[in-house]
């Protein structure tokens, strides 16, 4: 799924692991070898690429799907998805170079123009208790007994 030529270049900025932070209940070594960081990058690109959730990651190609959503966390505190993204934006500005003294943003947020008219409202919020009517007195529902400690009596 990665090129090789792609690997050469990103693993450079794959952070080292480091293992004096960690505390031990083990023998240091114990326990599974890390995965290899090909294989972690390769899973990363597979959830971005299709868009789906960490755990359904096919297990026979990357294993678990919790020790690379691991080391995707690891990676992204250390910092390095930014350093992929400078790199790449570093080496297209050599390729193509990049007007850096113009730049613009485009975006827009509002309602989908038909979204409420071709569904309808939502079945789902039938019914719910803070969206309904005060009684006529204007005055929400309160029990009639006093609050009294668990320990009393009555």
């Amino acid at each position: 799924m990665v090129t090789d030529e792609f690997w050469q270049r990103v693993e450079p900025l794959i952070p080292a692991r480091s293992a004096a932070d960690k505390i031990y209940v083990r023998k240091p070594g114990a326990g599974r070898p890390p995965k290899p960081a090909r294989l972690v990058f390769e899973a990363i690109v597979y959830v971005l690429r299709t868009g789906c959730q960490w755990k359904a990651l096919p297990k026979e190609r990357f294993g678990s799907a919790s020790a690379i959503h691991k080391r995707f966390l690891e990676w992204e505190a250390a910092g390095f998805f930014e350093a992929v993204w400078k790199a790449g934006l570093a080496e297209y500005d050599q390729m193509e170079g990049i007007a850096w003294r113009w730049q613009s943003i485009d975006g827009a947020m509002m309602k989908a123009p038909l979204a409420q008219e071709a569904v309808g409202p939502n079945p789902t919020d039938r019914g719910k208790k803070r969206q309904q009517a005060p009684p006529v007195g204007g005055r929400p529902w309160r029990p009639v007994v006093a609050r009294r400690d668990r320990g009393e009596r009555p």
